[in-house]
């Protein structure tokens, strides 16, 4: 497997030699060939490399009408996420006769395209500099810690998951009032105050009651431990229920020493049924989707397909030009490959199970949230046809598309290149999977941020272990019904959006990172 999404180099990328005109003939050339800034280029590069491998390409217009450089911001980045944005908004999906990229917190910004200053792939990597948590509004009145990742600032300073949030830097008006219920002031300065600083204060309140502050808290820089719980239930009558909280799928490297033990002690003690805990996973590369999938998938099914990836007929058909320009480096060889020598074609791409690890259960339920995208609807997408699969909690974000990064001087740009599907043919699911339904059995619940993550009665882990134990979901729970009496409920559409806002700094997509070579 290819592990080739490191860079190579940060600066210098060749702009578009197979466009170069003849300038004795044509003096004062109009397009990518005409004199500009770097930051011209830049655009230019950012308008061409979609032009030939956005998996909607064909919907863009041609340069003269789309005008790269004519795009505007504050600084560099914002200029640049502006153009993204507008190739995002071209091509439609005829279900929704909305762009396949609305989205609704947004409109007019890319639900899945980006551009990055590399950020992305360091994280990816397992290396994060930043606070190490995520406030989340559970009610109105009610702003909460949703995780915490171990070694940590937050860890560090004794912050957990459910723990609420009263005050931030002295200021105590932190109740929700963004779309729908105000004007954003106080949204905005909480979002501002942990994604935007690199000091912050607070202080908590702890499920006792007591109270835990915490003065001037720096971002650092920690290597991240994806696995934030893992546990066993004994419901008796022979089904024991493995649980774990996977966050975000980091490299191999990464995750993979974090995952294998966990499995291990789940066959080990004799696990019959999984829950896998994706509630706050954004996604991150493919390999490790399919890492999770062959531990998860029964022994049975090794050998048979996992799934199928499609490009645009340009890259299908060996016709791209500018991706011979993105050099990566091979870390398993050593060796320097561009773009242009991997295969686009469905069936070097098609991807079999190969099952992982000695854990066999038929059943397997996953804990999603708006917030669960990408690479982690990949994951699920996959066991669908070969097991039985249940969804518990909050229809997901809906991705089912992925990239490969592509560096344009400092830049990375990040726009969908491939969708999937499994074994059954099914993809497409553009508007999330929604538990409950015919087609993604299980139940819909909110998200219960008032337990810490393996509390048997946390709201959405309580109705699978209720399902495993008496084969119904349990009903909402007495404690989640105080605490809205106490705080303003939110819909669940709400709660949905306010988690999107709060998430607006987080990666979200499925890089693929084995594409295999051509033949």
């Amino acid at each position: 497997m290819k592990r080739f999404f490191y860079l190579t180099f940060a600066l210098g990328v060749l702009f578009f030699t197979a466009c170069k005109s003849n300038k004795k003939s044509n003096p004062s050339p109009v397009g990518p060939d005409a004199p500009g800034t770097t930051l011209d280029k830049i655009k230019d590069s950012v308008f061409l490399y979609a032009k030939e491998d956005y998996l909607w390409y064909n919907s863009l217009p041609t340069y003269a009408t789309f005008n790269p450089r004519s795009f505007t911001g504050a600084d560099d980045i914002t200029a640049l996420t502006n153009e993204v944005n507008a190739i995002s908004q071209y091509a439609i999906n005829p279900a929704t006769s909305q762009p396949y990229e609305y989205y609704s917190d947004g409109p007019g910004e890319a639900k899945y395209s980006f551009i990055d200053d590399g950020t992305v792939s360091g994280e990816l990597n397992g290396v994060h500099g930043d606070f190490g948590f995520a406030p989340f509004y559970n009610l109105v009145n009610d702003l909460r810690v949703k995780y915490v990742y171990p070694g940590s600032p937050a860890d560090l300073a004794g912050i957990k998951r459910g723990y609420q949030i009263t005050s931030i830097n002295g200021n105590s008006s932190v109740s929700y009032d963004g779309p729908g219920y105000g004007n954003s002031t106080n949204l905005n300065f909480v979002i501002n105050a942990y994604s935007n600083s690199n000091t912050i204060s607070m202080t908590l309140k702890k499920p006792d009651g007591t109270t835990l502050t915490v003065a001037n808290m720096n971002v650092s820089t920690y290597t991240v431990n994806p696995v934030l719980k893992d546990t066993v239930f004994d419901q008796g009558n022979g089904h024991k229920v493995g649980y774990i909280v996977f966050n975000s799928f980091t490299s191999g490297a990464n995750a993979d020493p974090k995952l294998d033990p966990v499995f291990a002690d789940f066959a080990a003690q004799g696990v019959t049924d999984l829950v896998v805990d994706l509630r706050y996973n954004g996604g991150g590369y493919v390999s490790t989707a399919e890492h999770i999938d062959n531990l998860i998938v029964p022994s049975s099914k090794s050998g048979t397909l996992m799934y199928n990836t499609y490009y645009n007929d340009i890259l299908t058909n060996g016709k791209e030009v500018l991706l011979k320009n993105q050099w990566r480096k091979d870390q398993t060889t050593g060796q320097d490959y561009n773009y242009g020598q991997f295969s686009y074609s469905v069936a070097d791409n098609a991807v079999n199970f190969t099952k992982a690890g000695s854990l066999n259960v038929n059943r397997v339920f996953f804990i999603i949230t708006g917030s669960t995208a990408s690479a982690s609807e990949l994951t699920i997408n996959n066991l669908r046809p070969v097991m039985d699969v249940q969804f518990i909690g909050e229809t997901s974000y809906g991705k089912p598309v992925g990239f490969f990064d592509i560096d344009i001087n400092k830049y990375q740009m990040y726009v969908p290149e491939f969708y999937t599907q499994n074994s059954a043919g099914q993809g497409g699911y553009y508007g999330g999977f929604t538990p409950g339904t015919s087609t993604y059995p299980g139940v819909a619940d909110y998200d219960d941020v008032t337990k810490d993550f393996g509390d048997p009665t946390e709201g959405l882990l309580a109705h699978v272990l209720n399902y495993v134990k008496t084969g119904t979901y349990a009903v909402k729970t007495q404690a989640i019904q105080s605490v809205q009496a106490k705080y303003g409920t939110f819909s669940m559409a709400v709660q949905t959006a306010a988690a999107h806002k709060m998430d607006q700094h987080k990666f979200t997509g499925m890089i693929f990172n084995n594409i295999k070579k051509k033949k």
